[in-house]
């Protein structure tokens, strides 16, 4: 066999192989754009109907996990804050993993540096992570929001 062969031979080998790499992260992106189905845990943060950690800190309301660095963070916390927000009335507390980032909406409560291990306490994977606790101590609800709207549908299943 040439030189050439060989060479096209290879390139196709290894055509052929990202081809079934990239397949394999469109599949794994579509599966976390779809989210998992209402009622199945995902392994992330505390199950619905249990004891909120914390909670003689915090109290109720909704707890916003942040990073400074997130640029969807900033825009998840300001409709969070916002008097036509997801919960207008409930207490909104902002967790960050290190300083708050500028623009914090006035009436959140803001703790910074990962206050007193939050972040583990809750098993927080990544930011934006948001958690609903009720009057009761109890999560309502806990999942990743990548969006404002996405923070708003987490809050309307928890108040159904």
């Amino acid at each position: 066999m040439s030189f050439q062969n060989s060479a096209l031979l290879l390139s196709w080998v290894a055509i052929l192989l990202l081809a079934l790499v990239v397949a394999g992260l469109v599949r794994q992106v579509h599966a976390l754009s779809r989210g998992a189905p209402a009622g199945q845990r995902t392994g992330l943060g505390p199950a619905p109907g249990t004891a909120a950690p914390a909670f003689d800190r915090l109290g109720p309301g909704l707890v916003l996990f942040l990073d400074r660095d997130c640029g969807v963070c900033t825009e998840v916390l300001a409709a969070a804050a916002a008097p036509d927000g997801p919960v207008p009335d409930g207490p909104l507390h902002a967790v960050f993993a290190g300083p708050p980032a500028d623009g914090v909406p006035p009436g959140a409560s803001v703790l910074e540096e990962e206050q007193d291990g939050l972040f583990a306490e809750y098993g927080v994977p990544a930011t934006p992570f948001a958690v609903l606790v009720g009057d009761d101590g109890r999560v309502r609800a806990a999942e990743p929001v990548g969006s404002p709207e996405a923070l708003r549908e987490l809050t309307l299943e928890a108040t159904r």
